[in-house]
């Protein structure tokens, strides 16, 4: 077992529109004679012959999936991203390696479309620009700068819009093709709420997958990339979803591998051992599962109809000093030890203000932060501090020092059962996630793909 704690991110690639562009507005012209302008200074015979065949918007091919081509420069740019979001530096072998499981993915996202396609499903360009909006918010970049940047490493928006058009299509094609077939009944539901009543006090666990399929010929070759993946993820800054999404060949794939609350009886044997001798922020695998590897994280625990202190909503006050971009280390450690001495003659919530005045501090309120958000070593600090009372220092000089200063506390009620209607939606939702897991199988098993 492997230790990491995950934070979270995207990927992605492309390849210039240009050429489209001049495809697109280029006019076909035929000449009747064999005779040639004089005008063109280029002594060009009238009756030449080509040798071969030159398409400058071509690219050479990696894989042809039922007459789509995915190009080699598609596969380089979704690498390309990958490294640039995870600050990785590659070397040969992974990079290799990498180019494989991307290109297993870029299959997949085609097969996926061409169905989703065959449904009459269409997935328009303002939802994709609205998507690719979304994340470029998250790197706090405008849509424009966010492509920009793509290009700075080697990438692009297209194959970004690419994988965003094939988990909505994907998605929507399920909803369309499956989700109909799906039912649910009554009696599944009170058998559900009957077991959890039963099952009070015993421990669940918020856990996220990467599945990797594999045959009897491929168990040694999957396992090792099962542990390169683990590898990638303990170097990396980006969060566990995001290598759920770049290398997960189950349909939890699209929300970060999210396979949401479970209790150990509900997995698998091999899983549910594992899960059970986890700590919340472990990565544990590679976990041989039938017909592939499991790797697994453990978002959360918590006790089935239990209340939980971690589930407790803080009245918070954070204060914050921040350090001249020319502060010595000397500087900011004789600070901080200042700043630690004056949080410890604060009196209460109603002092912090006018401390914070002192030391030119910056103080923000929040009344709705649950212990359980808070990263693991302040959350077992929050849990032992009485009101009035503020956490020791914390931070950097890069980001600044801060305190939490606790104003209030509403202990969580004891756990209530989720309703019927939560129940059914979450078995509907697993049902439709083994029939998708089912169609993408059939789907590669009857794909026409000529490798190049």
């Amino acid at each position: 077992m492997t230790k990491t704690r995950g934070a979270v991110l995207t990927r992605r690639a492309m390849a210039s529109l240009l050429g489209l562009a001049i495809a697109g507005g280029a006019v076909a012209q035929t000449v009747d004679d064999q005779t040639l302008p004089d005008n063109t200074g280029l002594n060009i015979p009238a009756n030449l012959q080509i040798f071969g065949k030159l398409d400058p918007n071509i690219r050479k091919a990696t894989a042809i999936v039922n007459e789509t081509v995915i190009t080699g420069t598609d596969v380089d740019q979704r690498v390309a991203l990958i490294a640039a979001a995870n600050n990785a530096k590659l070397t040969d072998e992974d990079r290799e390696r990498l180019r494989l499981q991307v290109l297993r993915q870029l299959i997949d996202e085609t097969l996926q479309i061409q169905q989703a396609k065959t449904a009459d499903i269409v997935v328009s360009k303002e939802e994709i620009d609205q998507a690719i909006g979304r994340v470029a918010k998250q790197f706090n970049k405008s849509p424009a700068d966010f492509a920009a940047w793509l290009r700075e490493q080697g990438s692009s928006d297209r194959s970004m819009r690419r994988q965003i058009e094939g988990e909505l299509a994907w998605n929507r094609y399920l909803r369309k093709r499956v989700e109909p077939f799906v039912n649910v009944g009554d009696e599944e539901v009170k058998a559900i709420i009957d077991r959890l009543q039963a099952a009070k006090g015993t421990e669940e666990y918020h856990l996220a997958e990467i599945y990797l399929p594999a045959n009897s010929d491929q168990q040694a070759q999957v396992e090792g990339q099962a542990r390169q993946i683990i590898g990638e993820i303990q170097k990396a800054q980006a969060p566990f979803s995001y290598f759920a999404r770049n290398y997960s060949a189950a349909t939890t794939r699209s929300v970060g591998g999210d396979l949401g609350w479970v209790r150990a009886a509900q997995l698998p044997e091999a899983l549910s051992a594992a899960s059970q001798q986890m700590q919340v922020g472990q990565v544990a695998g590679p976990i041989p599962i039938p017909g592939g590897f499991s790797i697994i994280y453990l978002v959360d625990k918590r006790q089935v109809l239990t209340a939980d202190p971690r589930d407790a909503r803080l009245s918070l006050k954070q204060m914050t000093i921040k350090f001249p971009a020319n502060t010595t280390q000397a500087q900011a450690t004789a600070r901080t030890a200042q700043f630690a001495t004056e949080i410890r003659k604060l009196q209460g919530c109603g002092s912090v203000e006018k401390v914070g005045q002192t030391l030119n501090a910056e103080v923000v309120q929040n009344d709705t932060v649950r212990i359980r958000d808070l990263p693991g070593p302040l959350q077992d600090i929050m849990l032992k501090l009485q009101v009035g009372q503020a956490s020791p220092p914390f931070g950097s000089p890069s980001e600044g020092v801060r305190t939490l200063v606790l104003c209030g506390r509403d202990d969580p009620v004891s756990g209530q059962l989720p309703g019927a209607e939560q129940i059914q939606n979450q078995l509907e939702q697993q049902r439709v996630n083994l029939r998708a897991q089912q169609a993408l199988r059939d789907l590669r098993r009857d794909a026409v793909i000529d490798y190049r």
